[in-house]
């Protein structure tokens, strides 16, 4: 609990994850939507490249929680002298 409330771990990938399949459910809903209103090539478009563009948009922001992550072990290492010679 400590973690969370000193910004040591962060809650955002978690959310990230929530939000990416929020969006594939609205993005599917619109797809279908799009097809029943007789724009069928823009509905099957949008099932197909809409939850390919959210998956890809959702990673990218999950890179950067990875690269604090992993910025802030090597800055554990360091302090903590077991890698410190390898980092250098």
């Amino acid at each position: 609990m400590s973690e969370y409330l000193s910004f040591r771990k962060m809650i955002t990938p978690v959310f990230i994850q929530v939000i990416f399949w929020i969006a594939v459910v609205v993005i599917v809903i619109a797809g279908i939507a799009q097809m029943a209103n007789d724009a069928v090539g823009a509905g099957l478009l949008t099932l197909l490249i809409g939850p390919l563009a959210a998956r890809i948009y959702a990673e990218i922001l999950m890179v950067i929680f990875r690269i604090n992550d992993n910025v802030a072990a090597l800055r554990l290492a360091k302090t903590s002298g077991t890698a410190a010679d390898e980092l250098t």
